[in-house]
């Protein structure tokens, strides 16, 4: 499920130098992953596995670290500096948010 989302996202018609698709795809991973985190956390109804599979297999299958290391480095082998401190930073701090803002949804919905 998480693969074929990845390869939905990636079908999108972007022109641009800027890894647009692959952000996107993270930080909605990290958005899902911890909208997951969020509702597991002190329910004895969400089954280890079940947290397991959604966790790994759909948000592992559905962001792309590797993606995101190949893409950074290109842009750095291009010598596109800006470009590529720009993605970094916006990766990191786009997940890291999504992660919270996951939780947080989480919080108030379940």
């Amino acid at each position: 499920m998480g693969a074929l989302g990845r390869y939905a996202i990636s079908l999108l018609p972007v022109r641009s130098v800027f890894p647009w698709p692959t952000l996107l795809t993270n930080i909605l991973g990290a958005l899902l992953i911890g909208f997951i985190v969020g509702i597991s956390e002190g329910r004895a109804k969400c089954r280890p596995n079940a947290v397991l599979f959604w966790k790994t297999g759909v948000c592992g299958g559905f962001t792309t670290f590797s993606t995101f290391s190949l893409e950074a480095f290109n842009l750095l082998d291009n010598k596109m500096f800006f470009t590529a401190v720009l993605y970094i930073a916006l990766s990191v701090s786009g997940c890291l948010l999504g992660i919270v803002c996951g939780r947080k949804i989480a919080a108030l919905r379940f």
